[in-house]
């Protein structure tokens, strides 16, 4: 099993940042791949950017490339997700996720439990 704890949520205005963090711990972290995923109200869950263990493959959906950044510490056991030039589209439960490989169609084995972004225009 492992557990995954997301933090950094929260509101901000459009044209802003925020960093979310996801803390892992259970099974070793570094043996899997780690995606974000968010899901807005009213919408279905959707993909959002994936990182392979090592953190040399990196996947974003086409909707964030070039404002969201994805990376991950292994001896922190966190992965992270840094979002900039926010607009009102990005407000949505973000989720943390964890695979056994990267990917933009990944079946994720583990999630977490979710944290709110708001972003007021």
């Amino acid at each position: 099993q492992v557990q995954l704890v997301e933090s950094g949520g929260g509101l901000v205005q459009a044209g802003g940042s925020l960093r979310l963090s996801c803390a892992a711990s259970g099974r070793t972290f570094n043996n899997y791949a780690m995606g974000w995923l968010r899901q807005a109200p009213g919408k279905e869950r959707e993909f959002v950017a994936a990182i392979s263990w090592s953190g040399i493959r990196k996947y974003y959906a086409d909707s964030v490339k070039g404002r969201f950044t994805i990376s991950r510490d292994n001896a922190k056991n966190t992965v992270y997700l840094q979002m900039n030039s926010l607009k009102p589209e990005d407000t949505a439960v973000y989720y943390c996720a964890a695979a056994q490989v990267a990917g933009i169609t990944t079946n994720w084995d583990y999630w977490g439990k979710g944290t709110l972004v708001t972003v007021s225009s």
